[in-house]
């Protein structure tokens, strides 16, 4: 049956929560009507996540209301949401590691009954088919992939058959093809009358795929806009509140000695397939070697072998004259060897979430203490300075970890790790699911270790930043590097042929 398009599916009137002195959303009006896709855009701690999480149950908003499909309703649990329909798919993930894709996805589900049947992977399957979206139902959350664990939330929120649906950064950990998959998904979504929220800084994604746009600004809402009457310069400015320059400085690199040599690296899975087949390259002091490569393609992997949390196979990693293959984090450091590590999993990898922004300071260097007592003070203040000089939203060092928006958690990460003077700096999509302005205080902070002649290893995913980041590009595609050229001396359009193998690196410049 077609739907009223005009009928609201939801309003907010008045929305406001508050967390101790911190005001996350004052006074916030939005509404998002049947058959109609809204962005939702502002800086990393605006409020956006706060005010979805609140339409999902996980909040309760201080004063306000809160209507669906025109009648008053009060969520106070995420199962009031969805009995409402609304389903929320988080940026950081709600699934249990130990189960499988299918049983993620039927442990929320009382429909199934208290006992799982064989036929669930048949059913998920079946969904991924019409959904165009791709999961092996069997395989543990605990192996996958950062993309495949966002591609289970989505067909969990699908399979609960929300009618209203909000994503936040739902496209941070997707490749373009699966970006264009879940888009045909929201627009026949919307054709059948759903209304959805998309939270996303991407404003080319915002300006494809959304109707209107809401702009959220130290946690007031500033503006809603038609989407075919706005710009991308005039969204960013309603988001920063002031114009911005959308550039990356790259100061020409000091190349120094050689610091990292991999020769004849391969890496197995856990099904001892290689997921990473003889590859060589060198990292040197003072420039920003970028790896680019469709998701899966062996970025992960890599990043831990050097960093002593993944085996090999055979090859070797050399620091300096140092050959660090086989040795742990731990050994790594014994060996007075300076390497920083920022993982994509900012919150499973790279920061303990139930912990405050001094104890996750800790982490780093409590073992170095000479005398049993853990040093607190020291930590607090490293802390401040950190929060002060990257501007970190937060009430105080003390909160926990979690509470803080993404693009602060991952200023937290990307502090603690510059924090211990690294000679070698990896890190893996530093910016996914930050905000401009806080995308570029850490370009910026990347540039300011490359100047003191710190080798970064830069595993991105959007080929614009990298071609004015990066020093060179290393191009991987399953597995295998297809290229390393001068970032200077490539297109995009080239660097897209080397991803897909489509041609090799002398051939990219024909």
């Amino acid at each position: 049956m077609q739907q009223n398009k005009t009928e609201f599916a939801i309003e907010l009137k008045g929305i406001t929560k508050t967390f101790g002195s911190v005001v996350a959303n004052h006074n916030i009006d939005l509404s998002v009507k049947q058959g109609e896709i809204l962005a939702l855009l502002g800086e990393n701690g605006s409020g956006k996540t706060t005010l979805m999480n609140m339409l999902s149950g996980i909040y309760r908003p201080d004063s306000g209301s809160i209507y669906v499909n025109g009648k008053e309703v009060f969520i106070n649990s995420p199962e009031d949401a969805k009995k409402l329909g609304i389903g929320m798919i988080h940026q950081h993930f709600k699934l249990v590691d130990v189960l499988s894709a299918a049983d993620n996805i039927y442990i929320g589900s009382k429909k199934e009954g208290f006992f799982l049947s064989g036929k669930r992977f048949d059913k998920i399957t079946e969904l991924c088919e019409k959904t165009g979206l791709e999961i092996d139902p069997h395989k543990p959350v605990y192996s996958m992939s950062v993309s495949e664990k966002q591609t289970v939330e989505i067909i969990k929120v699908l399979y609960y058959g929300a009618n209203i649906l909000i994503l936040d950064e739902p496209t941070a950990v997707l490749t373009p093809q699966e970006t264009q998959k879940l888009f045909s998904i929201m627009r026949n979504m919307k054709e059948a009358g759903c209304a959805i929220i998309i939270i996303t800084h991407k404003l080319n994604e915002v300006l494809e795929i959304s109707d209107r746009v809401t702009i959220l600004r130290k946690g007031e809402s500033v503006a809603t806009v038609k989407t075919a009457e706005t710009t991308a310069k005039e969204l960013t400015e309603l988001m920063v509140g002031h114009s911005v320059e959308l550039s990356i400085d790259r100061p020409e690199p000091d190349r120094g000695e050689v610091l990292l040599t991999v020769t004849h690296l391969s890496i197995a899975n856990d099904d001892n397939v290689d997921v990473i087949k003889d590859i060589s390259f060198e990292l040197y002091e003072g420039e920003i070697l970028g790896v680019a490569g469709v998701a899966g393609s062996g970025q992960k992997e890599l990043c831990e072998a050097i960093t002593g949390l993944q085996k090999i196979r055979q090859g070797s990693i050399l620091y300096k004259k140092e050959n660090i293959e086989g040795k742990s984090p731990r050994d790594i450091i014994k060996l007075g060897i300076a390497m920083s590590f920022i993982p994509e999993d900012r919150l499973g990898m790279g920061l303990a979430a139930s912990m405050n922004i001094t104890d996750n300071m800790l982490l780093k260097s409590y073992r170095d203490s000479s005398t049993p007592f853990v040093d607190r003070k020291s930590a607090a203040e490293v802390a401040e300075r950190i929060v002060k000089d990257l501007e970190i939203a937060t009430p105080g060092i003390n909160i926990p970890v979690r509470r803080l928006s993404g693009g602060n958690v991952q200023k937290v990460l990307l502090g603690r790790e510059i924090e211990s003077a690294p000679k070698v700096l990896i890190t893996a999509y530093a910016v996914r699911g930050l905000d401009i302005n806080s995308s570029y205080t850490i370009y910026d902070n990347i540039n300011i270790q490359k100047k003191k002649g710190v080798g970064v290893l830069f595993i991105g995913e959007d080929l614009d930043v990298m071609l004015e980041l990066c020093d060179r590009i290393m191009v991987l595609c399953h597995g295998e590097i297809t290229g390393i050229v001068d970032a200077k001396n490539v297109t995009k359009e080239q660097l897209g042929l080397l991803m897909t193998a489509a041609v090799k690196e002398g051939e990219a410049h024909e």
